[in-house]
């Protein structure tokens, strides 16, 4: 038998993750001098505490042992798993990253700038809502970007609390936002 691929691998890990709550968000498999090593991220609503990471890493451990022992997987003499989430260095390249960052900043690529994340539409498309810093004398405004647009921003890390102006704009809309500005303000 071949050494795993990520492929391989994600056929046992999607449904166990998906039994937890979770999504696989990656899988990197590499050989490790005599042992190799799995890594896996998962992330969800809400996002998995340690006692679900190490309950889904025993799952998963005894996944891979049986279909070891079947002669379906092969790691070679053996293995060390790791069940963790992703950091906030992962990019956001799909929605459910984004609706799970709702109020928290984001750096958008290709020096697009730093935003806040108001929400996400309904639907597999999107939009994403995003909250624009306001300026000297103009307050921030919400608008609506295309996953493809904006698909690669990463999370910024954040220690003091959003601007009570933006905290007000999280989970609005820019429909929302329009219609609850007095006409001389739009």
């Amino acid at each position: 038998m071949a050494f795993p691929t990520e492929q391989d691998l994600r056929s046992y890990l999607e449904p166990l993750a998906a039994e937890a709550g979770a999504d696989v968000e990656y899988v990197t498999v590499t050989r490790a001098g005599a042992k190799s090593a799995v890594r896996v991220a998962v992330d969800g609503d809400p996002r998995p505490d340690l006692d679900r990471l190490e309950e889904l890493s025993h799952r998963v451990s005894e996944a891979f042992d049986t279909a070891e022992e079947r002669g379906d997987l092969s790691f070679g003499p053996g293995y060390t798993l790791e069940v963790t989430t992703p950091g906030v260095d992962m990019p956001l390249t799909q929605l459910r990253h984004w609706r799970r960052n709702v109020g928290r900043l984001v750096a958008l690529p290709q020096g697009g700038g730093t935003v806040r994340v108001a929400g996400v539409a309904e639907g597999e498309d999107g939009p994403v809502h995003l909250i624009l810093p306001g300026g000297k004398g103009t307050p921030p405004r919400v608008v609506a970007r295309g996953l493809a647009d904006v698909a690669g921003a990463v999370v910024e890390v954040e220690f003091s609390g959003a601007p009570a102006a933006e905290r007000e704009l999280i989970g609005r809309g820019p429909d929302d936002v329009d219609a609850a500005q007095p006409e001389d303000n739009k």
